[in-house]
């Protein structure tokens, strides 16, 4: 693993011993092209939860590392979870950068967008959305069946200079250009 990877993971804080112990597994004897690593806190009524999402580029393979907080199987404990998912940069099949720019007319070349969007996919996860279709007669009453689609959903990073700051934004944008790059054409 790479120093400076290590590095980020310390400095976000989310239990990086834990961190740093499944991307070392993840990783193995690879070498890192490039790494993202968010750590962010999410609040809802009655709890503070933590996240922390790490993206690694090797030369064969994009690795995310999800760990969750989560409730303990005993009274009073804590845990959390650390998922790692691998896909080969050959089966990538999309990625897609949203950049949002707040003020876009004073926006100019080199400034680093609002939000940045990153979502990528290998087929490993997908989401179906149904509704109940309709034939467009108000008063018909007849069961048209559903209509839909299917998402690729197996990776999706949101960052805004506002929550997480424009270092941040920037950095997902180095690590987006750099995997862009890794999944161009082959030859």
């Amino acid at each position: 693993m790479s120093h400076t990877l290590d590095q980020a993971v310390a400095v976000a804080g989310y239990y990086p011993a834990l961190a740093s112990s499944v991307l070392r597994t993840a990783i193995g004897d690879e070498s890192v092209r490039a790494h993202f690593v968010h750590a962010e806190t999410t609040f809802d009524d009655r709890e503070v939860r933590r996240h922390m999402t790490v993206l690694v580029v090797t030369e064969t393979r994009l690795i995310r590392v999800h760990m969750d907080d989560g409730s303990g199987h005993v009274e009073g404990a804590h845990e959390a979870s650390a998922t790692v998912e691998t896909a080969l940069l050959a089966s990538i099949s999309n990625l897609a950068m949203t950049h949002v720019v707040h003020e876009p007319e004073k926006f100019s070349d080199g400034d680093t967008p609002s939000e940045l969007v990153l979502a990528v996919g290998w087929g490993v996860h997908s989401r179906i959305e149904l509704e109940p279709a309709t034939c467009g007669d108000e008063s018909c009453d007849a069961d048209h069946g559903y209509s839909g689609g299917i998402t690729g959903d197996d990776t999706l990073v949101r960052v805004s200079a506002i929550a997480d700051g424009a270092q941040t934004v920037r950095a997902l944008s180095d690590f987006a250009s750099t995997l862009q790059r890794s999944i161009g054409p082959r030859g």
